[in-house]
């Protein structure tokens, strides 16, 4: 498992000064530039590469307030598609004690820059991706899990 140290910030809180809710999802993404950069997928090949990741979605989970503080995100690899077009990760969230106090599930894939459509990893970033480890729980995506929540579009008029 992967974790990264934070210290909360004061622009991280909120009116009722406890991390903000857009701060979990901030933090989230920097764990995961962070985890990706470890294993050589890192900005400078993203960019040299033309690509760019793209989320599907996002659901957070709160289960107590945390305020102030040096916090710890880790994050687990708990989908892959077998061309490694779509990925689903998890981070939990611990406080200084090490209790969990909430947790972000998120899919997404990965886009071509120039044809802005969804592409397969290289062979040498999913030979990485191969060696990360996985969750209990990991399954292989197909596009059907990228419907999951799907609902038919309604017209407004």
């Amino acid at each position: 498992m992967f974790y990264k140290e934070i210290e909360i910030r004061w622009s991280d809180l909120d009116a009722n000064r406890h991390l903000a809710n857009s701060s979990y999802i901030d933090y989230g993404s920097h764990t995961r530039i962070d985890f990706l950069d470890g294993i050589g997928f890192d900005m400078k090949y993203m960019m040299a590469n033309q690509i760019g990741p793209v989320i599907f979605y996002e659901h957070m989970y709160y289960f107590k307030e945390v305020f102030a503080g040096k916090i710890k995100v880790s994050l687990g690899l708990k989908g892959l598609s077998e061309t490694g077009k779509f990925f689903e990760f998890h981070h939990d969230y611990y406080d200084a004690n090490g209790k969990n106090f909430a947790r972000l599930e998120l899919m997404g894939g990965w886009m071509n820059l120039k044809t802005r459509k969804l592409m397969d990893l290289p062979p040498g970033i999913m030979a990485k991706f191969d060696e990360v480890p996985r969750d209990e729980d990991f399954r292989i995506l197909t596009n059907a899990d990228t419907k999951r929540f799907a609902k038919s579009p309604k017209n407004l008029n």
